[in-house]
């Protein structure tokens, strides 16, 4: 069984692929684009943000308006990943003063340390504070992290 196909037909099929590829084209050409420009367009967007704040705030508060649950479960989700418990422990150490020079390596180490680094005791992560709770040592005065402790050998070294 042969199947004729109109020249109509061909030419309709021939009539869309070039349209997709010129949609393709141009995607790659936009790819390559910003790619090349990354720096320059991001400055002439913050420029723009600068020169619109007003418009800018009337664009995210209508967003938020409409993607509400959208954002909300997005937070949800996001939190409960280990990039989002990471993002959020690194930002409550930031923000009550810790100062050290990797972060992302200082999470490694408080998640991996499994003993007190003084006394041995193995280190339990409770929701209440424990004699054995994993702590975080650090100058109160500089604000330096100095090591892994169980809650009892860091009260013990207070400052």
């Amino acid at each position: 069984m042969e199947m004729n196909l109109s020249d109509d037909f061909i030419g309709a099929l021939n009539e869309k692929f070039k349209k997709i590829l010129k949609k393709y084209k141009r995607w790659i050409y936009d790819q390559n684009y910003y790619k090349k420009n990354k720096r320059k367009i991001n400055d002439k967007n913050k420029k723009w943000n600068r020169n619109n704040k007003d418009k800018v705030k009337v664009s995210t508060k209508k967003f938020a308006e409409n993607n509400k649950d959208k954002i909300r479960n997005y937070w949800k989700i996001y939190k409960q990943t280990e990039k989002g418990k990471k993002s959020y422990k690194i930002n409550s150490w930031k923000s009550s003063g810790l100062i050290c020079d990797d972060y992302d390596a200082l999470y490694e180490k408080v998640i991996n340390t499994t003993n007190c680094e003084e006394c041995n005791v193995l280190l339990t992560v409770d929701r209440y504070c424990t004699l054995t709770t994993r702590c975080m040592d650090h100058d109160h005065v500089t604000g330096l992290f100095r090591n892994v402790l169980c809650n009892l050998c860091n009260l013990q070294r207070r400052y």
